[in-house]
């Protein structure tokens, strides 16, 4: 695979490269690395499933990929995930990831999975992060973490050593490539700005854009019908999709289009196979999309009805989930206790 094909793996189905030209350059090292950061807090939802599916393109552009179970982060985050709860969701986690992992036809067994305390608590990150404190402000520290880290007008220290510790962590991992949702930018570019100081190279960042949530506006951990969840049976992930914001020719805010461009077409694309509609010949019969910007042309004309659209993607989203839902069904131990409260 020539570099041109690999460069367009990684960056396609993004929000944003810093820098292009930077991610050119990766590829003339040898074996390059990416990691994605997790902080094993509620349970995982759609929106992870994204860019799990991205990292299949890592794989594929011969790019070694490690993932961060990142349970001191969990905690440090306004007491997230209690202490107590931390082995659990972490096992969790890394359960959940394997599972979506394994609907991509990727190979798991190529991601190298670490915990955070496995390296956070030892020389020399312990000094790097000392380093680091001493030449941070608090505000550059919570402009930097404050899409990811809970905000408060008194916040706690831990959710400032939070946003450190991630900058830190690129470094830590030896990644050439940092992923991660577009909230986490704060905080990537004060890693490209800090990690220099300490004689660490300024990591590539990509960035995943952030799905909108189903019942409009962003995707809520305290709303459930604004979101997918991993353990929906199909009739309940028909049934939100169903329910969904979808008005008639308008893309901005439309979960369900997002979903469908950011999640279902890339599996498809995979798999060679199109987006199909199925509708009765009075509505003028069966529509077959082999790009989304088609399909999304269509919807803006009009040519696509929301109810339509809704059918088809509940059908091939609750295809992808099913697999994933049936693993985690077949530990409900691990589920009980990762989250007790929701599976008394």
């Amino acid at each position: 695979m020539d570099p041109a094909e690999r460069r367009e793996l990684v960056s396609r189905y993004t929000q944003e490269v810093v820098t292009e030209e930077e991610l050119a350059d990766v590829f003339a090292r040898e074996d390059p690395r990416a990691y994605i950061g997790y902080a094993p807090t509620g349970e995982m939802h759609i929106g992870h499933f994204t860019t799990i599916r991205k990292l299949a393109d890592f794989l594929r552009a011969d790019i070694e990929v490690t993932v961060l179970v990142a349970d001191l982060h969990a905690h440090l985050d306004d007491e997230k995930s209690p202490f107590e709860l931390l082995d659990a969701r972490s096992e969790y986690y890394r359960a959940a990831i394997e599972a979506m992992i394994e609907t991509t036809e990727a190979d798991a067994d190529r991601i190298e999975f670490v915990r955070g305390r496995e390296f956070e608590l030892e020389e020399p990150y312990t000094l790097d992060l000392y380093r680091m404190m001493a030449d941070t402000t608090i505000s550059r520290a919570k402009r930097a973490g404050s899409e990811v880290v809970r905000q408060s007008d008194n916040p706690k220290l831990g959710g400032l050593v939070y946003t450190l510790m991630q900058s830190l962590d690129v470094a830590a991992l030896d990644a050439d490539i940092a992923y991660g949702g577009i909230d986490q930018r704060g905080i990537y570019m004060l890693a490209r700005e800090l990690l220099p100081d300490y004689g660490r190279e300024k990591p590539v960042c990509v960035f995943a854009p952030l799905l909108s949530g189903l019942s409009g506006g962003n995707m809520s951990a305290s709303d459930p019908g604004s979101k997918v969840s991993l353990t929906d049976s199909r009739e309940e992930v028909r049934a939100k999709i169903d329910d969904a914001y979808c008005p008639m020719g308008e893309v901005e805010g439309n979960g369900v289009l997002e979903y469908v461009r950011y999640l279902v077409f890339p599996f498809l694309e995979e798999r060679g196979e199109p987006f199909r509609i199925e509708r009765p010949e009075e509505y003028g019969g069966d529509l077959s999309y082999e790009s989304y910007e088609r399909l999304e042309a269509d919807f803006v004309s009009e040519d696509l009805h929301p109810a339509d659209l809704k059918s088809a993607a509940g059908e091939h989203i609750a295809d992808l989930v099913a697999p994933v839902r049936e693993r985690l069904l077949e530990a409900p131990d691990l589920l009980q206790s990762a989250y007790p409260d929701n599976y008394e």
